[in-house]
């Protein structure tokens, strides 16, 4: 689920958040990793959940409108239970490993917090994506799970109000959202009738080696701060330090760290790898700098034998 990209902006939200407070404990900042790690996958679960809750609240009103006397806007559909009998809706309530995993880290936050399932609901209903499915005669898994991507993309993810209940529950879940709704979006297009349910439970890392990486390069670029902040003062010599952004200093500091630590990971992965970082988290021209610096010095380092390379290298 994540990738070496996502676990660097990781460590660079942790080593932030240490400048910020100015909170020197390298223990408290690595369980602080770890957690921010796990909480993406707490949200790739609660937007897993919000469907399961959207699908009940369809359900719940689908059995309220047969009571009904007057005629309503479904009535003009074929079958109005249609939304209710969505194949992929069904996968994801029927999933009991997705429930387990649901009850045993206790995200009952939609039934707590219902009013966003049925703001979201209301939404999906007034849709045109929504208003040709019910009008469509066809009935398959695929025109199911068609209508399922294209209301998360358009109407779950960029809605607002879901935005910002995730940035109160969790700040650093502002800048987790991009990513683990491209995944969930992805997922969504892959899954199948016939997989198992464990396809809705994906590994966070893809293996133990990822989180080494991520404690690795926290711990090396905290602990040789000093020494690493000297390697950029060398290479802009007209530059106050109080004059280079806080995220250029720190992705500069875990590009060096990176270079000089990690044989198995060649040069220019992680040039490439620092630079679109820069250009996502930091200012419009903080990639021209950050690439300068970090060229300049694995020349030098080439050249001082510093530079250690050996593998195939790891993204």
């Amino acid at each position: 689920m994540l990738t070496r990209r996502h676990i660097r902006v990781k460590v660079m939200q942790c080593i932030y958040a240490l400048t910020q407070s100015k909170d020197d404990s390298l223990e408290k900042q690595e369980k602080f990793l770890v957690f921010s790690i796990d909480n993406m996958y707490t949200l790739y679960l609660l937007q897993l959940s919000l469907l399961i809750e959207i699908h009940t609240h369809a359900q719940s009103q689908l059995q309220l409108s047969a009571k009904k006397y007057l005629a309503n806007s479904s009535d003009a559909y074929p079958d109005k239970g249609k939304f209710v009998k969505n194949r992929l809706l069904l996968q994801l309530v029927r999933n009991k490993a997705l429930k387990e995993e649901l009850k045993n880290r206790k995200l009952k936050n939609w039934l707590q917090n219902d009013e966003y399932v049925k703001l979201l609901y209301k939404e999906i209903v007034a849709s045109e994506t929504y208003a040709d499915y019910m009008k469509s005669g066809e009935s398959s898994y695929e025109e199911d799970k068609k209508l399922i991507a294209e209301v998360f993309k358009a109407i779950i993810a960029p809605n607002e109000k879901i935005y910002d209940y995730f940035e109160d529950d969790k700040l650093t879940w502002v800048d987790d959202l991009p990513i683990v709704n491209t995944f969930f979006l992805k997922q969504l297009k892959k899954v199948k009738q016939d997989k198992a349910e464990s396809f809705f439970l994906p590994s966070l890392l893809k293996d133990e080696e990822d989180m080494v990486f991520a404690k690795k390069l926290l711990t090396k670029t905290l602990l040789n701060n000093a020494q690493l902040e000297k390697e950029i003062e060398g290479k802009t010599p007209n530059w106050d330090k109080d004059r280079i952004a806080d995220i250029d200093s720190i992705l500069l500091k875990m590009g060096i760290c990176e270079l000089l630590n990690f044989p198995s990971i060649p040069e220019k992965v992680t040039i490439n790898e620092f630079l679109e970082i820069a250009k996502e988290y930091s200012t419009p021209k903080s990639s021209i700098f950050i690439n300068g610096i970090l060229d300049k010095l694995v020349r030098e380092y080439k050249a001082d034998g510093k530079l250690k390379k050996m593998g195939r290298g790891l993204l």
